[in-house]
């Protein structure tokens, strides 16, 4: 993380958990987090839409109007990104699962988080968050990259193409005529033309073998990161 300061907003209807959780994120003396406590799924998106400097939730599974399943699955389907953990009050592990699947980063259950349980694994979660970003970011710039490139090999590939055809129409028209009785000085312009033609064609074979060389290159070159290590 690069910033000292978390915002977190609380989706949970159990004040005590809120104060429970405030205090411990309070000790965590390595990050300064802010908190913003809402009651129910609703009123817990609506903050979302409106704060987007949030950049964790707590997200609890029993809630008045809706259950924590249900308001992950509302926030993905509104293409809000923002990190997720799951909250639940027993070992009921099939719940996280399908919180896990609805989108949710990371699960916790509420009687076990002590001490620094807590705010470390919003810490890590938010590392791994921000990993994913930036591989999914470096991927979608070697596509676009490829594309690229893909684009300017059709272009070279037709710039020769369209040069090729009048060359070799010019180079049948070329010997055609040196069979011809001619002027020394006719022969000698003829073979000007050849040479230029000659000419012309390696520079068209040298533009194609260099784009491809730089294309092959630049994948060749492009790796992922490697993945952080967690202490």
């Amino acid at each position: 993380m690069e910033s000292d300061s978390i915002n977190i907003l609380i989706i949970d209807d159990d004040l005590g958990y809120v104060k429970s959780a405030q205090h411990h994120l309070k000790k965590y003396q390595a990050k300064q987090f802010n908190v913003t406590w809402k009651d129910d799924g609703p009123k817990g998106i609506a903050e979302l839409v409106r704060n987007p400097s949030i950049n964790v939730v707590l997200m609890d599974h029993v809630l008045p109007t809706m259950t924590g399943l249900e308001v992950i699955r509302q926030i993905r389907d509104q293409k809000i990104n923002v990190p997720i953990i799951f909250l639940t009050s027993n070992k009921d592990y099939k719940v996280a699962v399908e919180a896990i699947k609805s989108g949710a980063e990371d699960y916790l259950a509420k009687d076990e988080i002590v001490e620094s349980m807590l705010p470390r694994t919003i810490v890590g979660v938010l590392e791994r968050s921000q990993l994913k970003k930036k591989i999914s970011e470096i991927e979608k710039n070697k596509l676009m990259t490829q594309k690229r490139s893909e684009a300017i090999r059709e272009l070279v590939v037709t710039v020769c193409h369209e040069f090729n055809n009048p060359l070799a129409a010019i180079k049948i028209s070329v010997d055609i005529l040196a069979r011809q009785e001619l002027s020394e000085k006719d022969r000698t312009l003829l073979k000007k033309v050849d040479e230029h033609i000659e000419q012309i064609e390696r520079e068209i074979t040298k533009l194609r073998d260099i784009q491809f060389e730089r294309t092959d290159q630049v994948f060749s070159d492009r790796k992922a990161p490697e993945p952080v290590k967690r202490s």
